[in-house]
């Protein structure tokens, strides 16, 4: 179960609680509520690390994506020198070394900014969450003191 299934169960739980009459208080399980913020507690730290994780591949496709770079221009630097030491033939060995490395770096740039999007989306997502979550027990800590003060 992800930290939004567990919101919205937390929600149903407030949701399905039986009101106080005459009143906006609602009485709630602590139990339940523990037990889902428990079970949330236990979801996060794996988000974080799928996270991590991606962040992490994206730096291995980037350094892999740089290595093929080097290697393609090796190649082409060794192909060039031992064919002919002509000037037309390196400045064409060099124009495509160039434009490999050109679309190398475009590559890592591009999986790079999406990997990154990816990461901001879910941190965006567990803040949303965690904003749902926040306001869910603020409201009900709230609702308590209400049945406190008027109880």
């Amino acid at each position: 179960m992800n930290a939004l299934e567990i919101i919205d169960r937390i929600e149903e739980l407030l949701d399905g609680s039986k009101r106080i009459p005459f009143s906006a208080n609602i009485i709630v399980n602590g139990d339940e509520v523990y037990d889902l913020i428990e079970e949330l507690r236990n979801v996060l730290p794996e988000e974080f690390k799928q996270s991590r994780w991606i962040v992490k591949e994206r730096e291995n496709m980037i350094d892999e994506a740089k290595r093929q770079a080097d290697k393609i221009m090796k190649d082409a630097a060794g192909k060039a020198g031992i064919l002919v030491g002509e000037t037309e033939i390196m400045k064409r060995a060099n124009r495509k070394s160039e434009e490999i490395m050109s679309s190398i770096e475009a590559k890592a740039r591009t999986i790079r900014l999406e990997a990154e999007d990816y990461a901001d989306e879910k941190l965006a997502n567990l803040e949303a969450v965690l904003h749902k979550l926040l306001n869910a027990i603020e409201k009900g800590r709230d609702q308590f003191k209400n049945t406190l003060s008027s109880g």
